[in-house]
């Protein structure tokens, strides 16, 4: 049985990715070798599982690893090849750079500490203008083939709604750096899916509900779960669909 050295659970997910590298490099994993499942290897170096799929996402788009979903993560590449495929020289601008040092869950909580009360304060304070947009912005994105191409702008009406524009501004900022980010964007291309997208449905329709109501009360209680929702399907496989919207459909 191989073994992994423990890390604190405070350390960013690129030094998990850095001793799982090793390994690569050691070859203790070698090309063509599928690694342990992400519960196992959280387990042997006491972080969580979280922590864990970031680092090998990072791995991922390092060109050591290709995650396939459904099949597990294998080994594509070992040092000598990784460096053989040379780095960008392309200088990096600064949003890009910072996502670089940014963990996804980093930001998710992040949004999670300041879109409930942005939620809230739309609710109070909205135009009846801005929370018609916000409702319109909604129905788009339901109707949507590729619904993440709204999500950004249904967020963002809900922030522009608050009243506050400093507010506003630090939640596009974090968005910004969302997108930026290879490693969140390479998270929602493996693990969101349509099935994904039917939860975040419900989900915003309660926030869209709450604000329309002026109930600030259950605007940032809809929000807030909306976002625990989030990160709790990308930390783990999310519980079948059917099972969670039933209660909706009756």
């Amino acid at each position: 049985m191989f073994q992994l050295e423990a890390v604190s659970a405070q350390r960013l997910y690129r030094l998990i990715a850095q001793r799982i590298a090793e390994k690569i490099q050691s070859g203790e994993f070698a090309v063509g070798e599928r690694l342990p499942p992400e519960r196992e290897l959280a387990e042997l170096l006491q972080v969580s599982r979280s922590s864990v799929r970031e680092a090998l996402i990072a791995l991922e788009l390092s060109g050591y690893v290709d995650v396939r979903m459904g099949s597990g993560v294998f080994v594509i590449a070992n040092h000598e090849q990784v460096e053989a495929q040379g780095e960008d020289s392309t200088p990096v601008p600064s949003l890009a750079q910072v996502a670089r040092d940014i963990g996804p869950f980093e930001l998710l909580d992040t949004r999670l500490l300041i879109e409930p009360d942005c939620a809230a304060l739309a609710a109070l304070h909205g135009t009846d203008t801005q929370l018609a947009h916000i409702r319109s912005v909604q129905a788009t994105l339901t109707a949507a083939g590729s619904p993440s191409q709204h999500d950004r702008a249904f967020h963002a009406a809900v922030a522009a709604a608050c009243g506050n524009a400093a507010l506003e501004a630090v939640v596009m900022h974090v968005w910004d750096l969302a997108e930026a980010s290879p490693v969140y964007q390479r998270l929602e291309q493996h693990y969101v899916d349509c099935n994904v997208w039917d939860f975040a449905a419900v989900e915003h329709d309660r926030i869209v509900s709450a604000i329309s109501d002026r109930d600030p009360v259950r605007a940032r209680h809809a929000m807030h779960q909306h976002l625990i929702g989030i990160i709790a399907r990308l930390r783990e496989d999310a519980p079948a669909v059917e099972d969670v919207l039933a209660p909706f459909r009756r």
